[in-house]
């Protein structure tokens, strides 16, 4: 049986989904706008902050009336923040202010309120201050005008209470692609339901969702299909119908009898062939109703490895994520690897910095995939190799 090399794959899923580049950037309100990524530079609309404000609790006054310390002054009574108070402080006297108020003009320093003491005929003060002091002018954090956010940024809450504070309700953000995941199987089960024997938690439906989502993409539909080809042709309608524009299935794509995915969409022009991988081989691509419909094997660490050579990389392109991360590292201790297949086996980092396996190359070892956070890359005509080697490696 002809393999097709890992390389070739991958390039013939980005060619199916060539489509889903080059969309269209969005707005989106800031607060649906968490690990989104800008499309373009956001410049603050106002001065912040907006208006000359008191950055302690104290007294608003003059520095030239604390030439001589202890000095004692009237007090004229309190600006509260988002009140308003008088727009003049005359010379030669203060008014208590609480943080964030706005400072009146003539008022060029505010005297912590620590540095006071309450007297007869006003407030006296016990610490000399200069101008300036517990002030923030208008405009000292940025300018009206002035780049908040750049290009490229993945929002996280502190960019977004940024843009909230330049008053912005709402960013643009690349586009994302949305999603319908399907596992198929009449074995498999909703997790949390009681097992009968012969049935299993379905594992790669949560597994596919949530990369997708850490991938930058929207997951607008989850399903579970069995192995009913009526059935699956069902899930695959409505996931378009909740507005999916790529469909990422697991399971049905064997040689058994029992292979919905396989079953409905060869017969729609679907491929169905074997990547030169392990785990993972059986692979399949085609279109349903127009749609993309990317088809990955049932086996829970086959469907996860293949999500992340294959389609992680795509989604998180058109989201402008960062690349995944491929890097070169020492091996912690000897690998064995099968011979002319190409293996992805699971790896972690060691604290010496190397890397080391974390059991087989067995697909159904989910466990240990959880264990890992990483995968080497070990190529069809490597069958051992020494500790200390170096190796391909890729994030996962």
């Amino acid at each position: 049986m002809h393999r097709i090399p890992v390389e070739d794959y991958a390039a013939t899923i980005r060619a199916l989904l060539a489509p889903l580049q080059g969309r269209p950037d969005e707005f989106v309100p800031i607060a649906l706008a968490a690990d989104r990524v800008t499309s373009a530079d956001v410049r603050s609309p106002i001065d912040l902050p907006t208006f000359r404000n008191s950055q302690m609790d104290g007294f608003a006054v003059h520095a030239a009336d604390l030439a001589v310390i202890p000095t004692v002054l009237p007090v004229l009574g309190e600006i509260a923040a988002g009140a308003t108070g008088p727009a003049v402080l005359p010379v030669g006297s203060a008014i208590a202010i609480m943080t964030g108020a706005p400072v009146p003009a003539g008022a060029d320093v505010v005297v912590p309120i620590e540095d006071t003491r309450l007297v007869e005929g006003g407030i006296e003060i016990l610490r000399g201050r200069d101008a300036g002091e517990y002030v923030r002018e208008a405009g000292s954090d940025i300018a009206a005008g002035a780049a908040l956010l750049p290009a490229g940024l993945r929002l996280a809450s502190r960019h977004l209470a940024a843009l909230a504070a330049a008053n912005l309700m709402q960013v643009s953000v690349r586009a994302r692609v949305r999603v319908g995941v399907v596992s198929t199987g009449d074995e498999l089960v909703p997790p949390g339901t009681a097992l009968r024997h012969g049935r299993l938690p379905d594992a790669n439906g949560i597994a596919l969702a949530t990369a997708a989502a850490a991938a930058g993409a929207e997951v607008v539909d989850l399903q579970l299909a069995g192995d009913d080809p009526v059935r699956l042709a069902a899930a695959l309608d409505r996931a378009i119908a909740s507005g999916a524009e790529l469909i990422v299935t697991s399971g049905g794509i064997s040689m058994g009898a029992h292979e919905p995915v396989r079953q409905l969409l060869e017969p729609l022009g679907a491929i169905v062939g074997t990547v030169d991988m392990q785990p993972g081989g059986p692979q399949a691509y085609g279109r349903y109703r127009s749609v993309p419909v990317v088809c990955f094997p049932g086996n829970p660490v086959s469907s996860q490895l293949s999500f992340a050579l294959f389609l992680a990389p795509l989604l998180r392109e058109v989201a402008g994520l960062p690349a995944i991360v491929r890097t070169r590292l020492l091996l912690a201790a000897p690998l064995d690897s099968t011979a002319g297949r190409r293996q992805f086996l699971r790896g972690r980092r060691t604290a010496s910095g190397g890397v080391e396996t974390v059991a087989g190359p067995g697909s159904h070892l989910v466990a240990a995939l959880a264990a890992a956070d990483l995968l080497i890359d070990v190529p069809a005509d490597v069958t051992a190799l020494p500790a200390g080697a170096a190796v391909d490696t890729v994030d996962l």
